[in-house]
């Protein structure tokens, strides 16, 4: 009988997943906050358990389509108003390290239906356009 272990604890990195594999012969590997405002996080680990390479940075767009379909798919699972609240504290971590993007922020959690977050979303693509991450 073969029971699966899992490494577990501070991957935050492909070459960290790859190195509990090695290391530790586990058959897999939990990853928790190092996915907290970067879902690609995972495409990332598995291409580099592939290919030994890592995948490009997500793009300006990549981090807006994915807090699109966040809303989108939360709004859907709790409903409008608790969709949207708990929402809120995810907006920080899609658009860390952007330059001069707190203004937008503040006005994403205030923001009381998907309807104006949409929009301001769409002004964020708008005046961000140029934005490498």
């Amino acid at each position: 009988m073969h029971i699966p272990i899992f490494g577990n604890g501070d991957i935050d990195s492909p070459e960290k997943a790859v190195e509990y594999k090695n290391r530790y012969g586990v058959d897999g590997v939990m990853i928790g906050r190092a996915a907290i405002g970067a879902p690609w996080f995972f495409n990332e680990v598995k291409h580099f358990i592939k290919t030994g390479e890592h995948l490009p940075a997500p793009t300006f767009a990549d981090r807006l389509d994915v807090t699109r379909k966040h809303l989108d798919f939360s709004i859907r699972w709790k409903g409008d108003k608790l969709g949207i609240f708990e929402m809120r504290r995810h907006y920080t971590n899609y658009f860390k390290g952007i330059p001069d993007f707190k203004p937008f922020r503040m006005r994403l959690v205030e923001a009381p239906n998907a309807e104006e977050i949409h929009q301001i979303l769409e002004e964020v693509e708008n005046h961000f356009a140029e934005v490498e991450v």
